[in-house]
């Protein structure tokens, strides 16, 4: 997307995060939002942003920092976590890897479809945020690899397209066509 920061892209109308909130919301106790640029964009939007809490230098521990920074913040004894682009995430993301992950025993699921894993819609347990810390300073990077260190099970969903995201100005496009109003 040219360096644009996809929470605040707007879409119907509506920034991006925004959509996201509004279907993720109804499914938990509190919003927390990970950003490290534009932060008075997102206050004005009504977030407090939480800001990677790993030192890298250069901020490139990539999204498992900001997953890390709501670990750290987290109240409860789970966190679920999802894009800033995936506006069409499921309404029933939350009870669905909540009910893998305890049917299971496990302290972490994501989600996946016919279409494959969609990592970054993830369920953890707040005890993983030591785990987690651990990894990034070891230099780990890799959601799928981390993942599999604290054997997060899976989760199935039917709708692939509730998982996609906006990557590119074609796919905002095609999604302003399809979908212009807020949902």
């Amino acid at each position: 997307m040219g360096g644009v920061d996809k929470g605040l892209l707007l879409l119907g109308g509506q920034p991006l995060v925004a959509r996201v909130a509004a279907r993720l919301r109804p499914q938990v106790d509190k919003l927390l939002l990970s950003a490290n640029r534009n932060l008075d964009g997102y206050r004005r939007l009504g977030f407090e942003p939480l800001v990677d809490t790993v030192d890298d230098g250069a901020r490139t521990a990539g999204p498992l920092a900001g997953v890390l920074a709501g670990l750290d913040a987290c109240a409860t004894d789970w966190i679920v976590t999802a894009p800033c682009d995936s506006p069409e995430l499921p309404d029933d993301l939350v009870n669905r890897l909540l009910g893998g992950a305890e049917a299971s025993g496990a302290r972490a699921a994501l989600a996946t479809t016919d279409g494959g894993a969609h990592p970054v819609f993830m369920l953890l347990r707040r005890e993983l945020a030591a785990d987690l810390r651990d990894f990034l300073e070891g230099g780990g990077r890799r959601i799928r690899d981390w993942q599999n260190r604290v054997d997060a099970v899976t989760v199935h969903f039917p709708d692939d397209a509730a998982f996609a995201n906006i990557n590119t100005p074609d796919d905002l496009a095609r999604r302003h066509r399809d979908h212009p109003h807020p949902p």
